[in-house]
């Protein structure tokens, strides 16, 4: 059976949102269902079966008391009648002249309390043709039964104990303890059983962010351990990859620094001329391209993890980019702390406003703080990347400039390092169009 749209809706804002939450309420629905279930069976079979009997035992009795008067007139006799009522049967029994005023005839059983109205209907069963009124007090401990009789009124006073039992408040309250009991002890295993599974999400969030995540005791059921472990094994592998990388251009970039420098050397004791100089152009590529190299290298190194404020690294950067004659502006309205590798994130704003720079006269800087997010926004009024580019300039050494000119074009990693460093903790970059008119560039950062 598919239910509607609405109702999935419905359901779905009804929902808890946690695990914890859902997995309470499969524990506690069906017994909530099975205690309301029987209760109703309860109250509708035993309850009232009881109620019933009790109120036939005390009209049985009350009509018993009416016979004997009927049978054994005078004053002698009743005396005699309400003696034993009140000795062997329990009852409060007088007798007073005048009449009652019966109930209407459309008076309903359903405007009675439940004693009364099976009080009610055991007496029209047992005393035919009489009138008769049932009243309670006001604490509910006593019901007054008044019979009209042929020149007098019988009143009689019934404790509640007669008419009611008081098992039924013991197993109702029996089973709201033991249920209150289950739930207890089914909160506190749900408690242990989400902790790992916090405790794993935790470490992907923190791990996923470029923070440091030591190992951690698997702990559990048996599919939590498993992906415990699993998480544990893909975080070496991927640590092993980023070292192993890491070294590698490190090493290839070091190694190729000494045959740079040799060949610098040489090349200043040759004769000045047009090839000379051609072939220095062509170190000094090489030479940048090598330093690249090796800044990137040096951002992909683990760097500790530590509260900084953000404002201020972001103010360091601009700072250095104006000594630079940059026309840079900055707005911020308060300082933001943040979990960040400071080194790393300078470099990432370096190269960004570094590249704004070299295209641009003029930069404006932006710290903006929406909910759990920083927002840096760099704005310049330079040519642009086109759309269908945007992508290309996040590619290891791609240049959209094709000439040689390292002031224009520089080694094509800088885009490279800064998104690595922004996905290293766990954020977005993003490039879109500046209202400046030229390259907006959009970093997100998780507080």
């Amino acid at each position: 059976m598919k239910l509607n749209a609405p109702y999935v809706g419905l359901l779905k804002k009804i929902m808890p949102r946690t695990l914890f939450g859902r997995s309470l309420l499969i524990v506690v629905l069906p017994t909530v269902l099975l205690q309301i279930l029987a209760t109703y069976i309860f109250y509708e079979r035993h309850w009232n079966n009881v109620a019933r009997r009790l109120a036939q035992g005390v009209s049985g009795e009350i009509a018993s008391v009416i016979s004997l008067t009927d049978r054994f007139p005078g004053e002698e006799a009743q005396a005699s009648i309400l003696n034993i009522a009140r000795s062997q049967m329990r009852l409060t029994v007088t007798f007073e002249d005048g009449y009652i005023t019966p109930y209407s005839a459309d008076h309903d059983d359903d405007d009675f309390g439940f004693l009364e109205r099976h009080m009610a209907r055991e007496l029209r069963s047992s005393l035919p043709g009489r009138d008769f009124t049932i009243t309670t007090n006001n604490n509910l401990e006593i019901v007054i039964i008044r019979v009209q009789l042929a020149d007098k009124v019988l009143n009689v006073t019934v404790r509640d104990k007669r008419l009611f039992s008081n098992t039924t408040y013991i197993f109702v309250l029996w089973m709201i303890g033991i249920s209150i009991t289950l739930l207890a002890i089914a909160v506190i295993f749900l408690r242990n059983q989400m902790r790992p599974i916090r405790q794993l999400a935790n470490a992907a969030e923190q791990f996923g962010k470029g923070q440091q995540v030591a190992d951690f005791k698997p702990s559990g059921a048996q599919e939590i351990r498993l992906a415990s472990i699993a998480f544990h094994e893909m975080k070496h592998r991927i640590l092993r990859q980023i070292k192993q990388r890491t070294e590698m251009l490190a090493g290839v970039s070091h190694d190729l620094r000494t045959p740079l420098t040799r060949m610098k050397l040489q090349l200043a004791m040759m004769e000045d001329n047009d090839a000379n100089r051609n072939l220095i152009g062509d170190v000094e590529d090489m030479k940048n391209m090598v330093e690249g190299y090796l800044a990137f290298a040096k951002g992909q190194e683990a760097e500790s993890v530590a509260p900084v404020n953000l404002k201020e690294i972001v103010q360091e950067v601009c700072d250095n980019a104006a000594r630079q004659g940059a026309d840079i502006t900055l707005t911020a309205a308060e300082d933001v702390l943040a979990h960040l590798r400071p080194n790393g994130m300078k470099r990432c704003l370096t190269n960004l406003i570094e590249n704004a720079r070299r295209h641009a006269q003029k930069i404006e800087v932006q710290l903006v703080i929406e909910d759990d997010q920083a927002f840096i926004l760099i704005d310049d009024d330079g040519p642009g990347i086109p759309e269908d580019k945007r992508a290309d300039v996040f590619r290891p050494f791609h240049r959209l400039d094709t000439s040689r000119n390292t002031e224009t074009g520089g080694s094509g990693l800088g885009m490279t390092i800064a998104r690595d460093v922004v996905h290293g903790h766990g954020g977005q970059i993003i490039l879109a169009t500046s209202p400046l008119g030229g390259l907006r560039v959009q970093v997100s950062l998780p507080l």
